[in-house]
Parts: structure tokens; C-alpha cells; sequence
């Protein structure tokens, strides 16, 4: 005798779990059917066709109503779990597919926080308030795997990854980087310093991975020399804080903080601006919430924050020298 699979048996239950946990909750074919909306004979087939399929019989009558099987409340707890689940799923997609009510996962870079991201969310919202945000923060190396992998719908980061094939960038704004410098260091008190001129100093950077360290890297490679990387750091604070204690220089977007008495910061000559993008998958997966999302961050209608200004140039590099 051939039996079936539990994941057979699964799929050929699944149409009438619905049935089943109205059952189970009114005790009623026909306030089950109601609940449904289909005639009561037809519930009662399907009921019937239920036990047939599990084999045993899974409600008995009850006096005016029916009283479930030891049987019938196993499968209906298990109903009742299910849709709860589906139906909350229902509701996730539902939002999702909705600009004025859905929810836009977004990723990027920990900098960023502090005044982009929330400039942009703050003016989104001011016409759609229903929308909801879930915030991941992260390397560049890290927030492009999450988008690559669908766990966000959008990235903000610098730079951009324009020789990724899956992906799609545009440029939202430009932020300066300067070179930050213990107050007592040699370079202090210039007005501007090359980048050649960091040959042979300590470098405090972020770790490989990071989009400001590629930067840094590609600055110093540009300028022809090795750099020598003193400390690697995850978090731009933490750069700071080892230059404010005189263990080396850093390579840094200009602070909106004001300025500490122990840093410094030297605007590079040339002036040095790395492009912030924003990238989504191509193909245009995007749900309509968050390809709203997008467009107002594109659109230039939201003040970007302090030190920052709109992108200068749709297909330039991802970091550029302003003369």
C-alpha cells in the first residue's frame, strides 16, 4: 500500500483550512460557512471531504451544533496558527505595495545618519506620514550584500557601485573630505595640504570594506605612494578619537559638529568630494513605496543637511578632485 506524503497531504488539506478553523471557532457549519461566505451545503461537502482525505472523522454533531474530533482540533489549531501567519503576511505586502502606507527597508553608511538619511526621510514623510522605516546601518561592503540578497529595498553609499551589473545608482549629493589632524601635528595650522603630502605619515583609517577607506586608499594611489595604515577602525568616531589623541591623520568627510580644540581639519588641494548614490536592484524590482522613496531622494526637493550638496555630475567618478 502506497501512502502519501505529509507534504502531500499538507497541499490537499491547504484549500479548506479556512473552513476548518470557523468550525473550530463557532462550533457551526452554517455561522462557519457565513464567516466564509459560501452556502452551507458547500461547507458541509468540504467538511466532509476534509475527513476523507485524513482518513477519521473530524467533527460529530453536538446537540444543535458539532463538536470537533480529537482529530478536527489538531488540525484546527494548527488552521488557526497558519492563517494567522498568512494573514499577517497578507498585510506586510498589502503595506508594502501601498506609497502611502507601506514600509521602505533601507541601508547605509553609519555617517550618514546624522543628517542625510533623516533629511530625506523627514521630508518624505511630510507627504506620506503613513509610511514606516526600518534602518540598517552598516560597511559599504555590508548594506551592498544586503541589497544584493533582497534584505533592503534601497542603499545610500559612497562610493557608488557602478560596475556591479544587478545594480542601479544615481548620485544624491556630494560631501567634502578633509584631512583630520591632531591640533599639534606639523600640518595643523595650513590652509590646505596635498594628498602626496601624507607620504609616510599614520594613517588612521576604517577597516577594508568600508567605502571611505577604498576613498582613502584610491587618494593615496592617485598621489603615488603606499599609505601607512596605523590603526583600522568600524566606526568614523572612532577615527577621530585616535587622531584627537595625537596616534595619526585621517581622511574624513568635513564634521557638521562643532570643532574640537584637539582635531583639526584641512581642507585637501585639490578639493577632494566623494558621491553619495543611492542603488537599488535592476530590473526595477522595487515595491511602489519604495520606488517612491526613491524618486523624492533623487528629486533634489529635500535640504540635504549640512556638508552636503547635490551631486555634481550624473556619470562621474565615484570620488573627484573640484578645482
Amino acid at each position: 500500500m502506497t501512502y502519501e506524503s505529509d507534504e502531500e497531504l499538507a497541499a490537499r488539506l491547504a484549500p479548506s483550512l479556512a473552513l476548518l478553523a470557523a468550525v473550530g471557532e463557532t462550533g457551526q457549519v452554517t455561522r462557519a460557512a457565513e464567516l466564509l461566505g459560501i452556502p452551507q451545503p458547500t461547507a458541509s461537502r468540504r467538511l466532509a471531504a476534509l475527513a476523507g482525505i485524513v482518513g477519521a472523522p473530524l467533527a460529530l454533531p453536538s446537540g444543535r451544533g458539532i463538536r470537533l474530533t480529537r482529530a478536527g482540533r489538531t488540525l484546527a489549531a494548527a488552521s488557526t496558527r497558519a492563517l494567522a501567519a498568512v494573514s499577517a503576511a497578507a498585510r506586510e505586502v498589502r503595506e508594502e505595495i501601498d506609497p502611502g502606507s507601506g514600509r521602505v527597508v533601507l541601508g547605509f553608511l553609519h555617517l550618514l545618519g546624522r543628517t542625510l538619511v533623516p533629511s530625506l526621510i523627514g521630508g518624505f514623510r511630510e507627504r506620506h506620514p503613513g509610511v514606516r522605516f526600518a534602518l540598517v546601518q552598516g560597511s559599504r561592503q555590508d548594506v551592498l550584500r544586503a541589497l544584493r540578497e533582497g534584505e533592503v529595498d534601497l542603499v545610500f553609499a559612497a562610493p557608488m557601485p557602478l560596475d556591479d551589473p544587478d545594480l542601479v545608482s544615481r548620485p544624491l549629493a556630494d560631501q567634502e573630505l578633509v584631512l583630520a589632524a591632531p591640533s599639534s601635528h606639523r600640518l595643523a595650522a595650513r590652509r590646505r595640504v596635498g594628498a602626496a603630502e601624507l607620504a609616510g605619515e599614520e594613517l588612521v583609517t576604517l577597516e577594508p570594506g568600508y567605502g571611505l577607506r577604498q576613498i582613502t586608499d584610491d587618494l593615496c594611489a592617485a598621489a603615488g605612494f603606499e599609505p601607512r595604515i596605523a590603526f583600522e577602525c568600524q566606526e568614523s568616531e572612532t577615527v577621530r578619537g585616535l587622531v584627537a589623541a595625537g596616534l595619526g591623520v585621517a581622511v574624513l568627510p568635513r564634521s557638521d559638529q562643532p570643532s574640537a580644540a584637539d582635531v583639526v581639519e584641512i581642507p585637501l588641494e585639490p578639493r577632494v568630494f566623494r558621491t553619495i548614490g543611492v542603488s537599488w536592484p535592476a530590473g526595477d524590482r522595487l515595491t511602489p513605496v519604495a520606488r517612491a522613496f526613491r524618486d523624492h531622494a533623487c528629486s533634489g526637493r529635500t535640504a540635504l543637511g549640512p556638508g552636503f550638496r547635490p551631486a555634481m555630475d550624473d556619470l562621474g567618478p565615484d570620488w573627484a578632485h573640484d578645482t
